[in-house]
């Protein structure tokens, strides 16, 4: 790069680390991008399924080639094949091209003046007196060091600048792994559903899904916290008493792998001229493994504290830290209710999941679900449902499994 002193550096060029890149670079900020792979967009690291009314709190209007979906609600299949579906009468979810998706952010970034580096891994932060104060890049097979007032981390999963730095990393025992194909038919598929598949057979500690697209392909795919990912969904995908019907004649056009951490925001996510964002500061709802909206979400935080650093030209936590209280304010309630939410659903078993789902279907909890719910904040939407009975009882299972399962825990202990 030309200049080997910048103002800001972003370390990643996913949804994250360019919106950030985005909202500084349009104020006059000169902001670096590195992303270590050699394509934005490339590999896709998920589903791309996110919510209307996130996109809309962000202001994000996307174009239209990028949707490849609208989508209605879900139907979810318990481990020995209950049904519970629940619709709305609009669309609640978009399925997005994420290749195309972070192309798009990323040129947004680039049209404000960000400069993006591909190919260019960062090997390592730079600090001076506890101060962070740019990053040590490998291009190309050389290597070079760039100054920098702020480094953004928005790295993703792997937590490697998070260890240099003594910050707590991701709670790595709430880790899956996911893997996911594209396939070019399916059969018997509402193509403004998605199907959520339960079960420890498939999809131990998380679940499986068929997201279709408007062309008549889909997204079929999976995430485990044991054993070999690509095992569960050869299993899944032919093996599954209802999925393997609709995947018969299905023909495998592409595949993707990712981590996906469900263990809740790390602790601390700013620190003497460096802030965390996304992925990398594991923003990520626990019950479904979507981290786009929140990720989106935090990540624009980030820009509006860092922007006011700059003016201040002030660095420090304590200027910084106003990043972490106001993302929590955002969204730190409905994490923390999630990821309680994602432990009791860890421990229920099979049979549980069947009693649930069909207990579901008898309170005809849907009518409940199609008129109160929100896709992406799941904890106040809970609570607006709770005056219902037949929420309220399905709750009381929730919370009452997980209190039997913790004193049992505690006998054993």
């Amino acid at each position: 790069m030309d200049n080997k002193n910048i103002d800001a550096i972003v370390v990643g060029g996913g949804p994250c680390g360019s919106l950030a890149a985005w909202k500084l670079a349009k104020r006059g900020i000169d902001v670096a991008v590195f992303e270590e792979h050699k394509e934005i967009g490339v590999p896709s690291h998920c589903a791309g399924h996110v919510s209307i009314n996130g996109l809309e709190r962000l202001g994000l209007r996307l174009p239209h080639k990028i949707i490849e979906n609208e989508i209605y609600g879900a139907v979810f299949y318990s481990p020995s094949g209950l049904k519970f579906r629940i619709q709305r009468a609009s669309p609640v979810t978009r399925v997005l091209n994420r290749e195309l998706f972070d192309k798009y952010l990323a040129t947004l970034a680039e049209k404000a003046g960000a400069q993006y580096f591909t190919g260019s891994r960062v090997k390592s932060l730079l600090s001076k007196a506890k101060l962070v104060t740019g990053v040590s890049v490998g291009r190309k097979g050389a290597g070079e060091t760039v100054a920098s007032n702020l480094v953004i981390d928005a790295e993703g999963c792997s937590s490697r600048l998070l260890k240099e730095a003594g910050f707590h990393t991701l709670d790595r025992s709430m880790v899956v792994n996911a893997i996911q194909v594209e396939v070019d038919k399916i059969d018997d598929v509402d193509k403004n559903m998605v199907e959520v598949y339960l079960g420890q057979e498939y999809a131990p500690s998380f679940f499986a899904w068929i997201i279709p697209k408007n062309d008549g392909s889909a997204k079929v795919g999976l995430a485990t916290r044991i054993g070999n990912a690509r095992d569960y969904l050869e299993r899944f995908m032919h093996k599954h008493r209802v999925a393997s019907r609709k995947l018969r004649r299905s023909k495998i056009t592409g595949l993707s792998m990712h981590p996906i951490s469900l263990g809740g925001a790390i602790p601390k996510t700013y620190g003497n001229g460096l802030l965390v964002v996304g992925d990398a500061a594991s923003q990520v709802k626990s019950t479904t493994g979507g981290g786009i909206i929140f990720g989106l979400l935090c990540a624009r935080i980030a820009g509006e504290v860092a922007y006011e650093a700059f003016e201040k030209r002030d660095f420090s936590e304590k200027t910084l830290s106003r990043y972490e209280s106001q993302w929590r304010k955002t969204v730190g309630f409905d994490l923390t209710m999630m990821l309680r939410l994602r432990k009791m659903l860890n421990r229920l078993s099979d049979d549980e999941l069947d009693k649930i789902i069909n207990m579901c279907t008898k309170l005809q909890l849907n009518t409940v679900l199609e008129k109160a719910g929100d896709a992406d904040f799941m904890g106040r939407s809970l609570f607006r449902m709770l005056p219902n009975p037949a929420t309220l009882t399905v709750t009381l299972c929730f919370f009452f499994h997980s209190l039997v399962s913790n004193h049992q825990l505690k006998q054993q202990r």
